[in-house]
């Protein structure tokens, strides 16, 4: 029966993480709406881009750093709903600065739950399930992450952008659901013997040669999933695939990223954690090379797509799991670290990629994402699992 009730909580804290990361991605959609109604330029797209990427990724591991030190579990109600009130008001808006204030808040919404929640996934799952339960919380998100594309076409196409506070209802729901649950109740300070070690400074904490290698290696392995995630569509389009053909291979993705992350931290449970990582990586170069070398809608090439986002998805949550034995007194950093700054380098990397696009081709840019791949394994290979203690 206990082991039932920390389940339960796993399954909420998948449930906000869905939502959180659902509500995270409609901006992709919104941007061709809100472009010309506010004489956006391509440029200042762009800016807005970083400008969401910056606040609900680098700043995670900063949002982490705070709550190790402080309890703000009590910011698990309000930070999904918060987010979801900002995104849509989006049609309400009608100059540039606070369309940029409002994605600006909406990333912090990110920052704030991503941290939080995979921090009292450790607090409550049971250690022995450990890996499975953080593949749960991590498979939430990027099931809600998938869903937002086609729930949010399918909304502006029927309905205007003014209407957008109706999906506010989910965020609310959920917020209400936490409230009556313990889990604003959890304390994230560490308590015990080791809590003091938990007041290391923040340059200290970062200058850790293992936990830096580690977001690397994860970085390294977010510019891969970014790159695919971000140009698969443009690029099937400019090989003359309908818009619904290349929406499909996008979730066919999506779908095996999904399944990946839900399977990973289970499998890791029983391998060891830093040997799935290796093992993922290193096996997702062949489904990958061999769906960018025969690009199509043919069944070899869409199981090689599905086994590509399985095999870079994976990872995620035997990397949270990682990170935090790597600071064990700093649960909320490390989670940062992995599902934000670890993206941030991911999105860097997908910058590189689109310019090198520009000189040898899309097609080719992407068949070059095995190298990131390549060395996020080989990277995690000479990291540490544990950091040894120092007399």
């Amino acid at each position: 029966m206990n082991i039932l009730k920390q389940f339960y909580s796993v399954i909420l804290l998948s449930a906000g993480h869905a939502l959180n990361d659902f509500y995270c991605n409609f901006l992709p959609v919104l941007l061709p709406i809100i472009m010309p109604r506010l004489d956006l330029s391509l440029t200042l797209s762009g800016l807005l881009v970083m400008v969401m990427s910056i606040t609900s990724n680098v700043l995670q591991p900063v949002f982490g750093y705070i709550m190790d030190k402080k309890n703000l579990c009590r910011f698990l109600i309000p930070s999904v709903p918060f987010g979801a009130i900002c995104i849509c008001s989006i049609g309400y808006i009608d100059n540039k600065y606070m369309l940029f204030l409002l994605i600006a808040l909406t990333g912090l919404s990110i920052s704030t739950f991503h941290p939080l929640g995979s921090s009292l996934v450790s607090k409550t799952a049971e250690h022995r399930f450990l890996g499975t339960s953080m593949s749960f919380y991590v498979a939430g998100g990027n099931i809600g992450f998938a869903c937002a594309p086609l729930v949010i076409v399918s909304f502006t196409q029927n309905y205007p952008l003014e209407y957008l506070p109706i999906l506010i209802f989910p965020g609310l729901l959920i917020a209400i659901t936490y409230f009556f649950s313990k889990l604003p109740r959890i304390s994230t300070v560490q308590t015990g013997l080791t809590a003091n070690k938990s007041d290391l400074c923040l340059t200290h904490l970062l200058s850790q040669r293992s936990v830096l290698s580690l977001n690397l290696s994860m970085g390294m392995r977010a510019w891969a999933h970014t790159a695919v995630a971000t140009f698969l569509p443009l690029l099937l389009i400019s090989a003359g695939y309908s818009a619904m053909t290349s929406g499909g291979l996008l979730t066919i993705f999506l779908v095996g990223a999904a399944l990946g992350g839900l399977l990973g931290g289970y499998v890791g449970d029983h391998i060891g954690h830093k040997r799935l990582i290796v093992i993922s990586l290193l096996i997702g170069l062949f489904p990958t090379w061999y769906f960018f070398s025969h690009t199509s809608n043919q069944l070899t090439a869409m199981i090689a797509l599905f086994f590509c986002g399985a095999s870079l998805q994976a990872p995620q949550p035997s990397s949270l799991i990682w990170a935090q034995k790597l600071l064990p007194n700093n649960a909320g950093m490390a989670s940062g670290m992995m599902m934000g700054l670890a993206f941030g380098i991911g999105s860097a990397g997908t910058a590189v990629t689109a310019a090198l696009a520009d000189y040898i081709g899309l097609a080719a840019a992407l068949l070059l994402i095995v190298i990131p791949m390549f060395l996020a394994a080989l990277i995690a290979i000479y990291t540490p699992f544990f950091i040894s203690a120092k007399k």
